[in-house]
């Protein structure tokens, strides 16, 4: 196989965690696969490094500075690496073999990167690159950085611009766990995740890849979390599979939107709960829920709409919090998609503010990590679906 695998902060965290580290990789270059290594600076060097600029520096010095951390890590897993009889060398920006190239706009130049990354792939055979993460460079030779995950960002784009069979996120967790094991008990390892659950997790607080990174996995490629105490880069922790897919998808069906009112409904504990309850017992599937301080909308098959709204309405009667019940027919659903959506700064305004300038009312708009769903008129639809797919 042709693997890169990542080390943490944390895994090279101590000299005796850099020799384990060593110690994995010679032992998958025995077994006789191609490996890269991309990585991160030693423990929290970075975020010392950056806490010690207690002066006014400009972007490049700053730059320059924090990658010293990268700079000394690979050096040192590189010596290890040599320890052990394995043929390493580790690659820098400023190096004749260094991949990761930005332009002006400190913006990955994917065509320039992806070459260097292939004359990188060529001399893999019998040579381990160790290589910094996180850290970039521009055509001008100055650094540039990746941002914060840039190390994960750095692996898993090379892993796929080295054609690489998988990409190997070794750090401090078992992979991904069913939750935060500091905070719930019973938490366990998930043997595998898919890439748009990973990126609304990441988006939600998990820190286990960064959220960047994962927009450079294609399908064909396999990427796995493993713990550094593991010790076997190819077997265990948790496989993410898939691959993003921007998409633009407009419901078939029309939709209504049945909302319930009441006082400081937000308030009320577990009344989402009991309004949810009484559409599951009758098996009426909800499209998307939107809620304010007031009331909750439901949104639901046009079909169902009416038992959806006594199914509710009973419930109005029975909570004296809830003031009434309501229902508005012919909604359309338009849905935007894409894991690079959170990386774009201004998207809401970029998708609602050319529906606005049509004339065309948003009933609502609902987002997620890496979704936004428009709501809109029936009549409506054809037009908003022609602006969105225009802006995207």
């Amino acid at each position: 196989m042709r693997v890169v695998a990542k080390f943490g902060g944390t895994s090279l965290g101590s000299g005796d965690r850099i020799n384990r580290a060593a110690d994995s990789i010679a032992a998958a270059v025995e077994q006789g696969h191609e490996i890269a290594v991309v990585a991160s600076a030693m423990g929290n060097t970075t975020d010392d490094l950056l806490d010690e600029i207690r002066f006014e520096a400009d972007d490049r010095d700053r730059a320059e500075i924090v990658s010293m951390g990268e700079r000394t890590s690979v050096r040192m897993l590189k010596a290890a690496l040599t320890a052990r009889g394995v043929n390493a060398l580790f690659v820098e920006p400023g190096a004749d073999e260094w991949p990761v190239i930005t332009n002006d706009l400190g913006e990955v130049d994917v065509e320039e990167t992806q070459r260097r990354a292939a004359e990188l792939a060529e001399g893999l055979d019998g040579v381990v690159p160790v290589i910094t993460g996180f850290l970039a460079q521009n055509h001008a030779g100055e650094i540039t950085t990746l941002g914060r995950g840039g190390s994960d960002t750095t692996a898993v784009m090379l892993g796929r611009y080295m054609d690489a069979d998988e990409v190997v996120i070794v750090t401090d967790v078992e992979g991904v766990m069913t939750g935060d094991p500091h905070v719930v008990e019973g938490a366990r390892n998930v043997g595998r995740i898919t890439v748009d659950e990973l990126r609304n997790l990441s988006f939600r607080g998990a820190e286990v890849v960064a959220p960047s990174a994962l927009s450079y996995k294609d399908d064909t490629l396999a990427v796995r979390v493993v713990h550094y105490q593991h010790g076997n880069l190819l077997t265990g922790g948790t496989l993410i599979e898939g691959e993003f897919h921007n998409l633009i998808d407009m419901q078939e069906n029309p939709l209504s939107c049945v909302t319930v009112a009441g006082r400081s409904i937000r308030n009320r504990p577990g009344i989402l709960a009991d309004l949810s309850q009484a559409l599951r017992e009758k098996e009426v599937n909800v499209d998307a829920v939107a809620s304010g301080m007031d009331s909750v909308t439901f949104y639901v098959d046009e079909e169902r709409a009416e038992e959806a709204e006594n199914l509710l309405h009973a419930k109005v009667v029975d909570e004296q919090s809830l003031s009434s019940v309501t229902v508005e027919d012919d909604i359309a659903v338009i849905r935007v998609t894409g894991g690079e959506l959170p990386n774009r700064p201004g998207v809401i305004l970029n998708i609602v503010q050319p529906i606005a300038d049509a004339g065309i009312n948003i009933h609502d708009v609902i987002t997620s990590a890496t979704s936004v769903a428009i709501f809109v008129a029936w009549d409506d639809r054809e037009e908003t679906l022609r602006i969105v797919q225009n802006e995207f």
